[in-house]
Formats: C-alpha cells, sequence, structure tokens
C-alpha cells in the first residue's frame, strides 16, 4: 500500500475546510483512506474514508476523495483492501490468553505420552504451565498420574489447562502446594474439577505482577493483530484475585491497546452487598456478571443438565449456584442499575437462571430486570420455550461461534458427550429470530482470537437450521458487543460520520453477500442490494489483518500496510 505523509497537517472541521478555522481545538491528525472498499450503512458503494482524530468525518466515493483530498492529510491507499468496523470480543479472558500463548501448547498431543514428553521438554523454571490437552481426541483417553506428571517435570509444579478451562491436569506437587485433600473435585488422579480445580489454578497463578503484565500485554497485542478494537474481560474470584482485573483495566488509559470491557463475577446476596463488592474492587466494571459459574462445561462433564451424559450414565454435571443465590443476585444488581449475568451452559444450569429471573422479576418488577441489561454467556442448550423466556427479559447472550466449530461435528465432542441432544446445541438462528440479543466471543484461550473464523463458523453451523448469514454474524461481531455492555454511545461498531474511528483493515480476496440458506444464491455483487460487502469466506484462509485502530489510534499495522 501507498501513504502519502504530510507534516504540519492542522485539525480538519469538515472535508474540505481549510485546516486552522477551528481555533478552540488543538491540533488533530486527519487521515483520508481511499481507493479500498468501506463497510459503512452510510454509503453501501464507498470506497474512501477520512479520519479526522479520533473521529469518523466522512465516507464516500473516489471521486469525491479526489476533490478534498489535500496536502494536509496523511493519504493511504488501501490498493482494494476491506476497511471495516473492528471487533469486539464479547467473551475472554487477557491473563490465560498470555498463559496459552506463551506456555505448552497441548492441542495436538494425541496421547498421555506425548502430553507426558510435552512436560518433560519445557525449558525454564517454576510451575509448568500448559493449556489444551482434550482427550476426547486421544485413540486412548487415559489421561497421566499424578506422579508420571511430577517425574516428567523433574520436580517443578505442573498445572495443565484443559482445552475447555473447567478442569486441569496436575502434578503431586501442586497438588500438595494448593491443599487439595479433601476438597470437591480431587479425588487423589491428577484431573481436577470444581473446588480443586480453583484452587489449583490459583495457586499455579501466584506469579509476580510484572510477569501478569506480560501475559495481558501478549493477549491484548495479539488481539490487536487480528482486528479487534475491544475485549470483555470476565474476571471472577475463581479465575484470579482483583488485581489481575485492576491490571486488565488499567490497559484503556494508555490507548495504544484494544479497549478492555471488564467484569467481574461474584456474587452478591443483597444491594448493600453488590454495592460493597464494586466499591471493594478498585476500578470500575461493567457489571458483575461474566464468568459467574452457574455450571460448568460439556467437555469436562461439569455442565449441569436434564439428563444423564450420554458417555457417562448417572451422572449429570454440577449446579454451582441455587436458584435463590441466582435471585438475590439479580435483585441486588436490578436495584443498583448494574448488569448481572452468568456462565451457564447446561439445559438445567439454564432453567435455574430463568427460574431466578421469574423469582427476580415479581420482586422489583419485569421492567427494572429489563432495564439492567443482564447477560449470560455460551448459553449452549436453550429450547424454544427458554429461548422466549430470555426474550421477555431482554437478556442478551454472549455466544461462542468457535464451540460448535470445534465440536459441533458429527463424532465430536457434543455427539460423545450428549448423543442426539448434540443437534440442538447453539441455537443461534433461534435466538436471532426470537429478539434475543446475542453477541460472538471467543472465550480465549478456549478458541482463538481469530474472527473471521468466528463469522465462517456461524455460516457452517453444524445444524443447517442454526445457521445465520455472514452480515448477521458480522454486526453480532462488532456492533452487537458494545451494546451488549450498554454502551452509551449508539454509534459504536459502526463507520458513519460521527462515529469513533475504530476500525480493521483487510486484505480480502474476494467480497460478496454471504447467506446462510444454502438454497439461495450465496454471493451478490449486484449494486441494486444496496448490502455492504465483507470477505469471502469460503476460500480456506483467512482475511490478513493490514492495521487496527482504536478511536484514532494505530494498535497494529502490518509491514505492508505503508509499502
Amino acid at each position: 500500500m501507498t501513504v502519502f505523509n504530510a507534516r504540519g497537517a492542522q485539525r480538519m472541521n469538515q472535508p474540505g475546510v481549510p485546516a486552522g478555522q477551528d481555533h478552540n481545538t488543538k491540533y488533530r491528525k486527519v487521515t483520508m483512506y481511499r481507493n479500498g472498499s468501506i463497510y459503512t450503512a452510510a454509503d453501501p458503494f464507498a470506497t474512501a474514508m477520512v479520519v479526522d482524530g479520533d473521529t469518523v468525518a466522512w465516507v464516500g466515493s473516489e471521486q469525491a476523495a479526489t476533490s478534498i483530498a489535500d496536502s494536509s492529510m496523511d493519504i493511504i491507499d488501501l490498493r482494494g483492501a476491506l476497511l471495516a468496523p473492528g471487533f469486539v470480543d464479547s467473551h475472554a479472558h487477557l491473563t490465560e490468553t498470555g498463559l496459552a500463548l506463551s506456555g505448552l501448547k497441548l492441542a495436538a498431543v494425541r496421547s498421555a505420552k506425548e502430553l507426558l514428553d510435552a512436560v518433560a521438554s519445557a525449558g525454564g523454571t517454576g510451575t509448568v504451565l500448559g493449556h489444551g490437552w482434550d482427550e476426547t481426541a486421544w485413540e486412548n483417553p487415559v489421561l497421566p498420574t499424578l506422579e508420571e506428571l511430577e517425574r516428567a517435570s523433574g520436580g517443578r509444579h505442573v498445572y495443565l489447562s484443559r482445552i475447555d478451562v473447567h478442569s486441569a491436569l496436575v502434578s503431586s506437587s501442586l497438588a500438595a502446594a494448593a491443599g487439595l485433600n479433601g476438597l470437591d473435585g480431587f479425588s487423589g488422579v491428577a484431573r481436577v474439577v470444581r473446588a480443586a480445580h480453583t484452587a489449583s489454578r490459583l495457586t499455579a497463578r501466584m506469579f509476580p505482577e510484572s510477569e501478569r503484565r506480560g501475559y495481558q500485554e501478549q493477549a491484548l497485542q495479539e488481539a490487536a493483530s487480528h482486528g479487534y478494537v475491544a475485549m470483555a474481560e470476565m474476571s471472577a474470584p475463581h479465575i484470579c484475585g482483583s488485581e489481575d482485573l485492576r491490571m486488565a483495566a488499567s490497559w484503556n488509559r494508555h490507548g495504544d491497546k484494544p479497549e478492555v470491557l471488564p467484569y467481574w463475577g461474584e456474587l452478591a446476596t443483597s444491594e448493600e452487598h453488590a454495592q460493597a463488592i464494586l466499591d471493594a474492587l478498585g476500578t470500575e466494571v461493567l457489571g458483575l456478571a461474566g464468568d459467574l459459574n452457574m455450571d460448568g462445561s460439556i467437555g469436562s462433564r461439569t455442565a449441569a443438565l436434564l439428563d444423564d451424559y450420554a458417555d457417562a450414565p448417572g451422572h449429570r454435571g454440577s449446579l454451582y449456584l441455587s436458584v435463590d443465590d441466582a435471585t438475590k443476585h439479580l435483585i441486588s444488581t436490578s436495584l443498583l442499575g448494574v448488569q448481572a449475568g452468568f456462565h451457564v451452559i447446561g439445559d438445567a444450569g439454564l432453567g435455574a437462571v430463568l427460574d431466578a429471573l421469574d423469582a427476580a422479576a415479581d420482586e422489583v418488577g419485569e421492567q427494572r430486570i429489563r432495564a439492567a441489561g443482564h447477560r449470560l454467556e455460551h448459553v449452549e442448550m436453550a429450547d424454544q420455550s427458554a429461548i422466549d423466556r430470555l426474550a421477555k427479559y431482554s437478556v442478551s447472550v454472549s455466544v461462542q461461534p468457535g464451540f460448535d466449530a470445534a465440536w459441533g461435528a458429527s463424532g465430536g465432542l457434543y455427539e460423545q458427550r450428549l448423543g442426539g441432544r448434540s443437534q440442538t446445541m447453539n441455537p443461534f438462528a433461534s435466538f436471532y429470530a426470537s429478539g434475543v440479543p446475542i453477541a460472538f466471543g471467543s472465550d480465549s484461550p478456549v478458541t482463538p482470537l481469530r474472527p473471521w473464523s468466528s463469522v465462517r463458523a456461524c455460516l457452517e453451523h453444524s445444524n443447517p437450521e442454526q445457521r445465520i448469514s455472514a452480515r448477521a454474524a458480522f454486526l453480532g461481531h462488532t456492533r452487537a458487543g458494545w451494546r451488549a455492555t450498554k454502551h452509551r454511545n449508539p454509534l459504536m461498531g459502526q463507520l458513519v460520520p460521527g462515529a469513533p474511528a475504530s476500525f480493521a483493515v483487510w486484505e480480502v480476496d474476494e467480497l460478496m453477500v454471504q447467506v446462510a440458506d444454502s438454497r439461495v444464491q450465496s454471493w451478490s455483487t449486484d449494486p441494486r442490494a444496496r448490502t455492504p460487502l465483507l470477505p469471502a469466506l469460503d476460500t480456506g484462509s483467512d482475511p490478513r489483518c493490514l492495521q487496527t485502530v482504536r478511536e484514532g489510534h494505530e494498535l497494529f499495522a502490518h509491514e505492508s500496510l505503508r509499502v
């Protein structure tokens, strides 16, 4: 891409207005992007955009861009690239993501022996940390023992999180250090769940502040390099301490990283208790929501089900909170006008949350419940009756398309664990059809920070009836992410004049309109459609991010951007 730099530029009030006429504002950089494709509702044929400081000042045609371009602007030739609103990840964990990026990567491990070999090869000192193993992909799902992990590590503590991060493998020395004997979820074997997993994770993450900062920075840089302008950080006491949350929120002071949208998942028992929790955090949060666990995960068999797991007769997972617990939490937060929410995956877990919503509404009124804008995370098992109840209370749902891509195929994890119930998982289209607001995220490090892969997963849902269009999926990954946080600026996630200049530039092979129904033509370049185009996602590869900008500040730039 070609860039023409002009030095000494003054603030541009409007395209074509001479610089320097607004004496009440300080110097602000003006940049014109042209000769590309701009994804904007203002003009579906736009090829150019002007950014004035932190704001989109203008979008329009190439001819108009030529008439307003002047030497006061930096001009970036997009050379056919797509410029679109930046992605919002509606559910992520910064420190965990950094740990997964820097620790042992175990997704490709296919046996206990390979896992032990990976532990034995780990360099450095201190706890051996790793992430991503999934025994359902192994020919022999037998896991290593406490003692085998201890020997492989040479006596170092070992903590290896499963792909869903709802269970882990630990060594005997870490088990002793974490005091696992007698805790729920520890049976004397290496795999730990529930309270034992929480204790193991917190013990393994006792590292210096500088190390924690490095993990979070690595996660934010990874996000920026893939077009994310914001990340919803889902902190909770069982995941990390409040110091982790405060550090995550502190990145917003710098302006050179994706915006962190902080949540804290701690249970409140009264309005006064909720306020005390918020006051004690030492940083502002968007809500007492996120990973406040109503239940666990399908892969670790801790998601609460109405019927037995198909591969574990007599086992239905775990409810971590009662309906009464959840009701008090919803009442407390609703009275404060603060978002509440829960991590919920299984149908029994969702039923408990819905019963709590009914009970809370009886106490404080439906309008107060709706006004608080509560949200739920994951909601993988929801029938139409449950979806209708979510819509009744205007509850937003943060879902993860990567889950279906990873586990929804025939013979995959969902089918192994749930049998025929796997066909009804992650009902994206049903949520949309019923008016339930949905936003999309990765739950990183559970699935990677790859937003276009996530959009593709919506188009290619394992259940054709639950597929949605690329446009709906893209909006769910951008504009809807801001709305799920109750952001006050209605222009967030759009590229229209007056909106914050938060966007990403993508190198694309082809642009098209893609729909979910295979009976309908899946692409169109007919200008009469007046539909902004998105990258073709059936090419086998994702678009490459060339630049990420958050409110006018460049977060990431590929080396080819300014060639």
